[in-house]
C-alpha cells in the first residue's frame, strides 16, 4: 500500500520546499508530502536576494528561516569603476533552509531519501519502494539541459572560510571583476559572514558547462593570498546554471511535462533567465501555487502552465541581454557589460535583479553607446544560440 496525500511536491530544493511551506501555511488541513531524493533538503546551495526583491507576502514567508542580512548596502568593483549601493541583502544557506522546513512541516510530510522513478497525474512512482498517492503532483526537481533552450552557462565554487585575521570586508561585493578574465565574464562574489568568515566565489559566465573545481579553487586560493588571508576552508559548494538566451520555450516544457502534472521551479522556467537569482520568482510562485491550491490536479497543472508561458514572455528582455552578453561580447570583455550597467540608476538596478524592469528601464538599458561592437550584436540578434546541452564535469 502506497501513502495517500492531497497534494505532493517533488522536489525539496528551492521553490518544492517554498511551495510545500507555502501550501501548508495557507491550506493547514491539506495533506502535503515534499518528497526528495536527498537526505536534506536544499542540496547543497546557498541563495540570495536584495532586500526589495521580495514583497510582503514573500517576505512572511520566508521571515521563518535563519537567513544571514546585511544592513551596510552593497558593492561591486570593476576596473574601470566602483560603486556602493544602497540595497541590502539577504542569504540563506541550504542547511538553515532544510532545518526550517522540518520544523514547520507535518512529519509525514517529510520524505527525504525517495527517489521518483516516474510522475502520473495521481501518484509518484518511487524506485524501490511503495507509490505515492495524491490529488495532484507538482514537479519541482532540478532544471535539466535541453536542445530546446539556447544560451550559456553561469559556473561556479564557492567557499566559506575562517581567515587568522579579520578579513576587513564590510558589505557584500556582488561582483569584484578587478580579477583577470580568462575566456569568460569571471568575477568574485563575497559575503562576509562574521569578522574572520567570509564566503568566497568565483563565477564565471562561460559558454562551456564544464567545472573544473581544483582550477577554481586554485584561483580563490590566489585572490586570498592577494588580500592577505591565511584561511582554512570549512565549507563548499559547485555549481552549473543554465543562462537562458532563447529557444523554444513550449516544446522544452513539454519534453518534461507529464500529463496532469504541474511543472514548476527552475525545471519548469521559473528562473531569472540572467542573473540565475531564483528566490523573488520561487516564491512569488510559491504563493500563487498555494492560492491555487484547491484546484483538481489536472486544472493545477494548468494553472503553473499559464504562468510558466507568461514568465517566459515577461522576461524576453533579459533573454535579449544574455544574448547580447554570450553572442556578441567578446569573451575576454564581456564584463564591459556589466560595468556599464552598474553606472545606471540605483532603482533601475534593483528593478532589472527582481526582474520588474519597467519599459523605461529597457529603454535606459539600451541606449546610449553599446559596449559590444554593432557587427557582432546584429550577428547575435540573428542567430539562434549555442543549445543547452550539458558536458560531463571534471
Amino acid at each position: 500500500m502506497g501513502r495517500e496525500y492531497d497534494i505532493a511536491v517533488v522536489g525539496g530544493g528551492l521553490a518544492g520546499g517554498l511551495t510545500a511551506l507555502a501550501i501548508h501555511r495557507a491550506h493547514p488541513a491539506i495533506r502535503i508530502a515534499l518528497v526528495e531524493a536527498g537526505e536534506s533538503f536544499g542540496g547543497n546551495h546557498r541563495w540570495s536576494w536584495f532586500e526589495h526583491d521580495l514583497g510582503p507576502e514573500a517576505t512572511d514567508l520566508l521571515s521563518g528561516f535563519t537567513a544571514t542580512s546585511w544592513t551596510g548596502g552593497n558593492e561591486v568593483r570593476f576596473p574601470a569603476h566602483r560603486r556602493k549601493l544602497a540595497a541590502n541583502y539577504c542569504s540563506l544557506d541550504s542547511r538553515d533552509f532544510d532545518a526550517h522546513l522540518r520544523r514547520q512541516l507535518p512529519q509525514d510530510a517529510i520524505l527525504t531519501g525517495m527517489r521518483a522513478a516516474s510522475l502520473r497525474a495521481d501518484r509518484v512512482e518511487i524506485g524501490g519502494g511503495p507509490d505515492i498517492k495524491a490529488r495532484a503532483v507538482i514537479d519541482c526537481r532540478d532544471a535539466v539541459p535541453s536542445e530546446h533552450l539556447a544560451g550559456g552557462w553561469q559556473v561556479f565554487l564557492g567557499q566559506h572560510l575562517r581567515t587568522r585575521a579579520p578579513h576587513g570586508i564590510e558589505r557584500p561585493v556582488i561582483m569584484d571583476a578587478t580579477v583577470n578574465q580568462p575566456g569568460a565574464y569571471r568575477f568574485i562574489y563575497l559575503l562576509p559572514l562574521g569578522a574572520n568568515e567570509i564566503f568566497v566565489e568565483d563565477t564565471y559566465y562561460a559558454d562551456s558547462p564544464v567545472l573544473d573545481r581544483e582550477m577554481l579553487a586554485r584561483r580563490i586560493e590566489d585572490y586570498a593570498k592577494a588580500k592577505g588571508w591565511s584561511a582554512e576552508v570549512l565549507h563548499e559548494e559547485t555549481g552549473v546554471l543554465p543562462v537562458i538566451t532563447g529557444g523554444n520555450f513550449t516544446a522544452y516544457r513539454a519534453s518534461l511535462q507529464q500529463p496532469g502534472v504541474a511543472l514548476s521551479g527552475a525545471r519548469g522556467g521559473f528562473v531569472h533567465p540572467l542573473t540565475s537569482y531564483t528566490m523573488p520568482v520561487a516564491a512569488a510562485n510559491a504563493l500563487a501555487i498555494a492560492g491555487a491550491a484547491h484546484l483538481p490536479g489536472t486544472e493545477l497543472s494548468d494553472f503553473v502552465e499559464k504562468r510558466a508561458q507568461e514568465h517566459w514572455r515577461r522576461t524576453r528582455f533579459y533573454r535579449l541581454l544574455g544574448k547580447m552578453l554570450f553572442d556578441a561580447a567578446i569573451p575576454e570583455e564581456r564584463y564591459r557589460v556589466f560595468e556599464r550597467f552598474y553606472r545606471l540608476p540605483e532603482p533601475l538596478i534593483e528593478r532589472f535583479y527582481a526582474a520588474r524592469s519597467t519599459r523605461f528601464d529597457k529603454l535606459r538599458i539600451l541606449s546610449g553607446k553599446p559596449p559590444v561592437p554593432i557587427s557582432r550584436a546584429v550577428t547575435a540578434l540573428l542567430g539562434k544560440g549555442a543549445p543547452l546541452v550539458h558536458e560531463s564535469h571534471r
